[in-house]
């Protein structure tokens, strides 16, 4: 076997971070202090539970997701699957929070209408998206990380890579 190839794609991926747009999205959470909402699907719901944990216990801030399975089984029976996660920010979200969104193809029906949802009520929406440039998740948020690449590891890795820099800057 060999990984070269694919820890080199990291690599690349990684060094094309932008940076400035991690140091400015830290200031935002730092100076306002907000309830932070995480989530994705499959893969990227790790990430979001990931994150939300270290968001929690390493840097001292409020952060969670809603990926209990009977709260999304309850949303999805209700509303459809395409609405759970709206209706779960709906319920739980105010104004002053951040929410973050991860979709490798930035195509996730569910995820989308959660950013939908928070441009409507004026939450900061924070993105991370990858595949196609032309993605729709990527035009959604205030504040969109995307990741150049149609491989799923990649693409991943480097979403984590992002978030973790944020936790990094916010551990006091």
């Amino acid at each position: 076997m060999n990984n070269n190839n694919f820890l080199r794609q990291i690599q690349d991926s990684i060094s094309n971070i932008d940076l400035k747009k991690i140091d400015k999205v830290s200031k935002i959470i730092f100076k306002k202090k907000p309830q932070i909402f995480l989530a994705g699907n499959g893969a990227s719901a790790s990430i979001a539970n990931h994150v939300a944990t270290d968001l929690t216990k390493s840097a001292g801030f409020n952060a969670r997701t809603l990926n209990e399975s009977n709260l999304i089984t309850c949303l999805s029976n209700d509303f459809g699957y395409e609405n759970w996660l709206s209706k779960g920010l709906e319920f739980y979200s105010k104004s002053s929070d951040i929410v973050i969104l991860i979709s490798s193809s930035g195509k996730s029906k569910n995820i989308i209408n959660a950013a939908k949802f928070c441009r409507k009520k004026k939450i900061t929406l924070i993105t991370l998206s990858g595949f196609l440039p032309t993605n729709p998740l990527r035009k959604l948020g205030k504040y969109n990380f995307y990741v150049k690449s149609k491989n799923y590891n990649v693409v991943e890795t480097t979403h984590l890579t992002i978030l973790l820099s944020i936790v990094e800057n916010l551990i006091k």
